[in-house]
């Protein structure tokens, strides 16, 4: 088989914007890029050591008893 020439790659390219439309294809083009940063986010959340999710876990709790005991 041989890779498709220039007037394929054309064709297929028009019969996708006919059926989809531009506005269809730029909105799933946006929903894959916020897609794609919201797992780059979560790899980088991931990458945190066990102690730093514990530090920042106590940190947390900490600062909710403080503000609960400056209530009572």
């Amino acid at each position: 088989m041989h890779a498709p020439g220039i007037w394929g790659i054309l064709v297929v390219a028009v019969v996708v914007i006919l059926l989809f439309g531009r506005g269809k294809i730029s909105g799933m083009m946006g929903e894959v890029a916020s897609g794609i940063k919201a797992f780059q986010k979560g790899m980088k959340d991931d990458e945190t050591t066990p102690t730093e999710r514990v530090t920042t876990t106590t940190a947390k709790v900490d600062a909710s008893e403080v503000d609960r005991s400056k209530d009572a």
